[in-house]
């Protein structure tokens, strides 16, 4: 029988990651797809996203509701409590052979703690990165220890996951699978793009995906700085909903307020993942804290303006710029982005993050993975007793037959 994978999406932002890798478990002969949705997918609020999911053929084996409606640190933690209550009967009765997870959303500690529970193993995607201004670091840090199969971003992260301990096995460089959408999807052409956001699009588009910064106190600050400039900008702005983090809710209030005071400036709820590759491919610059500028936008040779310390750690190609969340620091960035010399220094730019083969290899070693049994055994590698490295050459790391 083929290996049964359970996917859990919560969001549009790890939908976009996952769909090329689950068309490629659906189609392979010795794999099977048990896809459970959960989170703002469901909400309203945040677009009730799954109906894009329906849209794109995907049949949902099951749907856990548990988002909080409280904008809060405390919110985001009773959203974790009552994914792992509605996740544990899910997965009791599905019994996958392997949970796929992705990156870093503090929701996934849901299904990752009920798979332990259950002897589950878990496959992580984009462990080893870094992004040390938000909580999403250590959740991908414990994501990253409690899964069995590891599918990293970039060699740097690779060799971090190793540096945690893993046997060397479980570890595979894949690439970000987002960066699939280039190779493998039609994006919509101009005409579509504009008649989809239901307006004509400037050659001089300035995308703003701005999250809050979940580690700080105050998780909005440092937007101050960014509609300050905003405000002076003179060119059309397109804004992305925030993401369901402590602190959306007024995120998306001041973008609102901002978009009704000026008739170039436009909110949306939600932006599949195709519709927003279009945007970012007709875009000037790309401005905010949003992991997509640093791992989607080098693929575009895109000018991306990154503030603040939202992002602070992560691999990053030429086109980033990063400033501080001050007025001077994020005009300084936005004038640089729009630099004929800087956007002709990015020609032929390499992005760190992949290839558009990612979900190949993820696919590949799925399919690949021992026995259950195998899988959930971790083993301690020794340590180098020069300089307490892991010696990843010892015998335990070999793969088992």
């Amino acid at each position: 029988m083929p290996q049964r994978i359970a996917v859990v999406t919560t969001s549009r932002a790890d939908y976009g990651h996952l769909y090329w890798p689950m068309r490629g478990i659906e189609e392979h002969r010795d794999l099977s797809l048990d896809l459970i949705v959960m989170g703002a997918h469901l909400s309203p609020t945040f677009g009730r996203t799954v109906d894009l999911i329906e849209a794109d053929g995907f049949e949902i084996r099951a749907r856990v509701e548990c988002l909080d409606p409280e904008d809060s640190d405390a919110g985001m933690a009773r959203t974790i409590g009552v994914a792992t209550t509605g996740l544990t009967e899910v997965l009791a009765d599905l019994r996958p052979d392997i949970l796929l997870l992705i990156a870093d959303r503090y929701e996934m500690l849901a299904p990752a703690s009920v798979a332990v529970a259950l002897r589950i193993p878990i496959a992580h995607i984009e462990g080893g990165d870094v992004s040390e201004g938000a909580i999403d670091d250590a959740v991908r840090n414990a994501l990253t220890k409690m899964a069995h199969l590891h599918f990293t971003p970039t060699e740097v992260a690779r060799q971090r996951v190793l540096a945690m301990g893993e046997e060397t096995w479980r570890v595979v460089h894949s690439g970000a699978p987002s960066l699939d959408h280039l190779r493998l999807s039609t994006r919509p052409d101009l005409p579509s793009l504009e008649a989809t956001l239901g307006q004509a699009l400037s050659d001089r588009l300035c995308v703003v995906a701005y999250h809050p910064v979940t580690l700080q106190p105050n998780t909005t600050l440092e937007a101050d700085a960014l509609f300050a400039v905003l405000s002076t900008w003179q060119e059309q702005i397109v804004f992305c909903f925030p993401n369901a983090d402590a602190g959306s809710s007024e995120l998306a209030r001041r973008a609102r307020e901002f978009c009704a005071a000026r008739e170039d400036a436009t909110l949306y709820v939600n932006l599949d993942h195709l519709t927003y590759w279009a945007l970012l491919e007709r875009a000037e610059l790309l401005v905010g804290n949003s992991s997509s500028a640093i791992m989607e936008s080098p693929s575009l040779s895109l000018p991306a303006v990154d503030i603040g310390e939202r992002q602070r750690g992560r691999t990053r190609a030429a086109n980033i710029i990063h400033a501080d969340p001050t007025t001077a620091a994020i005009s300084t960035a936005m004038r640089r982005a729009r630099d004929p010399d800087f956007r002709d220094s990015l020609r032929g730019l390499v992005n760190p993050y992949g290839d558009g083969h990612a979900s190949e290899r993820i696919v590949a070693g799925l399919a690949a993975a021992p026995a259950r049994d195998i899988l959930l055994h971790k083993r301690a590698l020794a340590l180098d007793p020069t300089n307490a490295a892991f010696c990843h050459d010892d015998e335990n790391s070999t793969r088992p037959r």
